[in-house]
């Protein structure tokens, strides 16, 4: 982020007596320099306010579909499982949070055309020293055209009636046409988008636009048997249709596929949390195991096979825990290799790069995504090298945790993110003013550019 001045003319009259010395006589108002906001560092002062600074992202994009979502999966795709080039197209499902109960929807909905540029890291330098890169970023046009794509993103969308406001929703890894809701009314239902999704992987750009239909469609299932609403639930990475949902009143519910569209819910829960069941997630290794982490400030580890009590369960923080996340390359025996104080207010979600181990997303409520490389430590030879290269004065602050990679703002109450599983460096976001999509141009992937 840059910060710049809202009302120059109001700010001169401010400064004046400063110890910078600032302000003008001109009728233009004074010139003002933006320079780099330090998050946790610097404080706006009257009359400032942010501004995006482009050259920070490979591509960015905002855009809504009617009522906010609380809760949005990214649906696995046919066009490449490992895709680098622009423009990008990504599916996705959703559930929204209506003013009324009646007047709410799952949308499921397909954004193509998302145009961007890939962008260097250090920017080459011409001989006469200027930034290369920096001309020729000011225009959106030669954005456009260097990114492969023009104009903005195309969003085709189809709405399913829900009863009640969606808390979660999440689709099956191995069907992404099947997908599980939990509503506010204490439900948890199971869907089959396939039709929806045919229809947008077949129609033209021109074909849907707006989504004002609303289908009429019943679940596949309808579970009644939770005692309140929940956020919890999560589908087995390794074992087609396996399912666990669990609610406020500390109770798990495990779902087993009988067929391609029926389910066996065990009716006795797993019970081990002594508050609200906040996330669940299962494990990318083993197919019997899965967490949860509640408001009882515990994480615990199920064993399917072991009982209805947690083979583990670790005292995680003092305050609730709302969102937990599987490493891939967590080993037995490890202890907590890092902490950090940055967020300020309750932690939203959480989500490890599926490209990066190292690599962690956040989305918390202070209205700040930011992004985490567990692998950094600060490096003084590094610094001097990158001030030397780009001719700036680039001070890290030494009270910002150097693992900070990125820091993304501008959407209000955010509320879920997610890494798209199939183009590296992509982060889709959600929050009460609607998505963004977002590529922060200093993710670097080992993949090569034409892995397409």
């Amino acid at each position: 982020m840059v910060r710049s001045l809202k009302n120059p003319k109001k700010a001169k009259r401010k400064s004046k007596g400063s110890k910078k010395g600032e302000g003008s006589s001109s009728n233009s108002g004074p010139s003002v320099e933006a320079k780099v906001w330090q998050p946790g560092v610097d404080k706006l002062e009257e009359g400032e306010e942010l501004q995006c600074d482009p050259s920070a992202y490979n591509s960015l994009h905002a855009f809504h579909i009617g009522w906010p979502c609380l809760s949005f999966d990214i649906l696995r795709d046919s066009l490449g499982l490992v895709r680098t080039e622009f423009p990008h197209t990504v599916y996705c499902v959703a559930g929204t949070q209506a003013e009324k109960s009646s007047w709410n929807s799952i949308g499921i909905f397909k954004l193509s055309n998302i145009s961007g540029k890939r962008r260097e890291l250090v920017p080459k330098v011409n001989k006469d020293g200027s930034d290369m890169d920096s001309e020729s970023s000011d225009s959106d046009e030669d954005d456009e055209e260097e990114g492969g794509g023009s104009g903005s993103p195309v969003l085709q969308l189809r709405k399913v009636s829900h009863e009640g406001g969606v808390n979660r929703i999440r689709a099956m890894r191995q069907n992404r046409h099947i997908c599980a809701s939990w509503a506010d009314t204490g439900h948890v239902q199971v869907w089959d988008f396939s039709s929806h999704l045919k229809a947008l992987v077949e129609s033209e750009a021109e074909a849907i636009h707006g989504g004002s239909t609303v289908f009429n469609q019943a679940p596949l299932v309808k579970f009644t048997g939770h005692k309140d609403e929940g956020y919890a639930i999560d589908w087995s990475p390794l074992v087609a249709g396996r399912l666990v949902s669990g609610d406020c009143k500390n109770c798990i519910h495990l779902w087993e596929p009988a067929s391609d569209s029926t389910w066996n819910i065990d009716n006795n829960p797993f019970v081990g949390h002594t508050a609200s069941v906040e996330d669940l997630q299962w494990s990318p290794t083993e197919p019997y195991v899965f967490a949860s982490c509640s408001v009882d400030g515990n994480i615990a580890i199920w064993d399917i096979r072991l009982g209805k009590s947690p083979a583990v369960s670790i005292k995680a923080h003092k305050a609730d825990v709302n969102v937990i996340t599987w490493n891939r390359l967590l080993k037995e025996g490890d202890s907590v290799v890092a902490h950090f104080e940055y967020h300020k207010h309750p932690i939203t979600s959480i989500e490890w790069s599926p490209h990066e181990a190292s690599t962690l997303a956040v989305s918390s409520s202070d209205n700040q995504l930011t992004v985490w490389d567990l692998s950094l430590e600060r490096d003084e030879e590094e610094e001097a090298e990158f001030k030397a290269k780009t001719k700036e004065q680039v001070n890290a602050p030494t009270d910002l945790p150097p693992q900070l990679l990125f820091v993304h703002q501008g959407q209000k109450d955010l509320k879920e993110l997610h890494w798209h599983s199939q183009i590296p460096g992509m982060l889709i976001s959600t929050a009460a003013d609607g998505y963004n999509i977002l590529m922060p141009s200093n993710i670097e992937t080992p993949l090569p550019a034409n892995d397409a």
